[in-house]
């Protein structure tokens, strides 16, 4: 197995990404150490059972001691809170990154806490399932997924592609870009669709008791897949909803007035419109699949 390309590294929060980025970087051989604090005793004895990092002892000082990568892995909302306790344990020339969904609130938060010599690097890996928790996470998670990394102007580019190779080596396509345009990006592939799905998922249970039990009973198809993304974690998603609101109301602004030009036709009846709509987006969907980000097997791979 190649060299380690990170001597210790240190996990804030051991959810479902931060226990899967430990478990990746011991099976691909990322990091010679993996050390693991969360600030729940709970998740911390558990991560001892699961033996998933060296360095399980709950302490921060100790788990920081020589690290040279660390990755904060909590929700978004705490990531400031955070860093200013850590920064006192940081040591000269590593490297702070995170795997924040937003990146401008995330970098308003952390930079001012960032020591000197210290170099921050935000990244986003764009992976995840429905599940939470250390027992949620897995080795695989990563493996053909992108990982954004979003560097601040200046940042040292060595350290910049030292953490894209710890990505590659655990199964991600790297990409970078600034904090501003991923979050606009972000908005419209991932933060719009899940507030869509929690809001069918929320007009679902309006109905009355009846309908509602209907509603679940035939949920084979559409309703099923968003009842998916709906049950995500409920504290990450309200924190991405209220530090990237600027981007996201734009996106749903363009979303609405798009809802609006389908129910004219609809009302209308504009089958050729309806029909040429229906077509460009089937056209995305293919695309989606022939990058390699799902599968086009019947119903969707499911077994």
């Amino acid at each position: 197995m190649a060299e380690p390309i990170f001597d210790r590294l240190a996990i804030i929060g051991a959810g479902l990404i931060g226990s899967s980025i430990a478990r990746a970087a011991r099976d691909y051989g990322a990091a010679g150490e993996i050390a693991i604090v969360d600030a729940s005793q709970q998740v911390m004895a558990r991560v001892r059972e699961l033996g998933i990092a060296d360095d399980a002892g709950g302490d921060m000082a100790q788990a920081l001691k020589g690290a040279d990568l660390i990755i904060i892995c909590t929700p978004v909302g705490v990531c400031g809170v955070v860093a200013q306790a850590i920064a006192p344990h940081l040591e000269k020339g590593a490297i702070l990154s995170d795997v924040g969904s937003v990146k401008g609130a995330v970098v308003a938060q952390i930079a001012p806490h960032v020591p000197a010599g210290v170099h921050f690097i935000p990244a986003h890996p764009l992976a995840g399932t429905e599940f939470s928790g250390p027992d949620a996470g897995f080795a695989t998670l990563f493996q053909n997924r992108w990982s954004i990394l979003t560097p601040l102007e200046g940042a040292d580019a060595s350290a910049v592609a030292r953490l894209a190779n710890f990505w590659t080596r655990i199964g991600a396509k790297v990409e970078t870009m600034s904090p501003e345009h991923h979050d606009k990006v972000l908005a419209l592939t991932s933060h719009l669709p899940h507030l869509i799905a929690y809001n069918i998922v929320g007009t679902a249970d309006d109905f009355g008791e009846q309908t509602r039990s209907e509603v679940i009973k035939f949920s084979a198809s559409g309703f099923r897949d968003f009842t998916r993304i709906a049950a995500s974690d409920p504290t990450m998603w309200r924190d991405i909803f209220l530090n990237n609101r600027e981007a996201v109301l734009e996106m749903l602004g363009r979303f609405n007035e798009d809802l609006s030009a389908l129910q004219r036709m609809i009302r209308r009846g504009d089958g050729e419109g309806l029909f040429d709509f229906f077509t460009r987006t089937r056209a995305i969907r293919r695309s989606i699949v022939e990058q390699g980000q799902d599968t086009s097997a019947p119903d969707f791979g499911r077994r």
